[in-house]
Order: structure tokens, then sequence, then C-alpha cells
């Protein structure tokens, strides 16, 4: 895919995650894809500029969206990259 700026490595879900896309209809894929365009969602600016040093230094990323019901999910990225978890934010 172009436009892809890292890898997700496994992508997993928590269970609250799931129901919530289940209840807004939303399609999951489409928020993990822009996350890892370096769409970050609803970040503060500071959360922004954390993410884009985050790409060039390998620490964590961080996006946060809401989906189409107002339900807040959030996508993280592993530092080492091994894993992408999409979540509540309870759920962190």
């Amino acid at each position: 895919m172009s436009g892809i700026k890292f890898s997700p490595g496994n992508v997993v879900a928590t269970p609250g995650a799931l129901e919530a896309f289940r209840a807004s209809g939303d399609d999951p894929l489409a928020y993990v894809i822009r996350h890892l365009a370096g769409d970050w969602g609803e970040l503060s600016e500071g959360d922004r500029r954390e993410n884009e040093l985050s790409l060039t230094h390998g620490f964590r990323l961080l996006s946060a969206y809401m989906l189409g019901d107002g339900t807040k999910i959030w996508i993280i990225t592993e530092a080492d990259r091994s894993a992408t978890t999409i979540l509540l934010p309870d759920e962190y």
C-alpha cells in the first residue's frame, strides 16, 4: 500500500474495541490504515509531534479516533513494531 509509514506487526483488538466497532458499524481496517499512514486522528499538536519523532527514532505510536457513534478508540503500535493494538481508552 502506498503511504504506509511503518509496519504494524501483529494487529490485535481488545474485546471492548471489537464490540465498539460492531455497535458503530465502522470498519476497523479503515482506522488501522489511517494509523499506518500517519493520520493520527484526534491528538493534540504535542502528541502529533511526538508521533513524528517516534517514526524517526522507533518509539511507540498512538492514534485516537472517534467512531461514527462517538466512541473513542486508540490504536497503539509498540516501539519495536511487533504489535499494534486497537483498544478503548479505558482498557489501557
